[in-house]
């Protein structure tokens, strides 16, 4: 009798695979988000990175928001399975507390706020170090997350500002993928 198997990588092991052979690269690397909602929301965002230890350049367009800033954040886990709810929490490789993106004590996911317009849109460009496409700590493969409300940079004052900035629930979600 023959038994066939399957190979299949776990999305961990998978992730691990990528950054590394993002390790050494000298190239510019680009990287997308689709973001996907049940709420209507919408929206595409582009990362480009010059070279490793280069800061990487965020490009975005949202809609169907409520105006208003809302928390932006890159979270730990590249995985959808139950909505925006399985992405875990922001990214966080040095266990720093929540803070704004210029702060020095800050997760590395932390993006701040983007700002949407009385239209529901928001066009936005962001640039940081924090959250590199190249090397072992390779934003490739994690989940970036709008939230409902104003992320309070951990100045708030409430129990949830220095963990999620009290950004409220997750709108709309999307995991990022290398860009050809």
């Amino acid at each position: 009798m023959r038994v066939s198997t399957t190979l299949s990588l776990s999305h961990a092991h998978a992730q691990k695979l990528c950054r590394g052979a993002l390790r050494s690269h000298s190239k510019m690397v680009k990287a997308v988000v689709v973001l996907n909602s049940s709420e209507g929301v919408s929206g595409t965002i582009f990362f480009n990175q010059e070279a490793e230890g280069a800061p990487t350049t965020v490009t975005g367009d949202l809609s169907g928001l409520k105006p208003g800033p809302h928390g932006f954040h890159v979270h730990a886990l590249g995985d959808t399975t139950n909505g925006c709810m399985s992405t875990g929490p922001h990214y966080n490789p040095h266990g720093k507390e929540h803070g704004a993106p210029h702060d020095e004590t800050r997760h590395a996911g932390d993006l701040g706020n983007v700002t949407v317009g009385e239209d529901g849109t928001a066009k936005f460009t962001i640039v940081d170090k924090q959250i590199p496409l190249i090397g072992a700590q390779s934003i490739i493969g994690r989940a970036v997350v709008v939230h409902a409300d104003a992320d309070d940079l951990g100045k708030g004052g409430h129990e949830l500002s220095k963990s999620t900035g009290n950004a409220g629930g997750r709108v709309a979600c999307g995991i990022i993928g290398l860009q050809g």
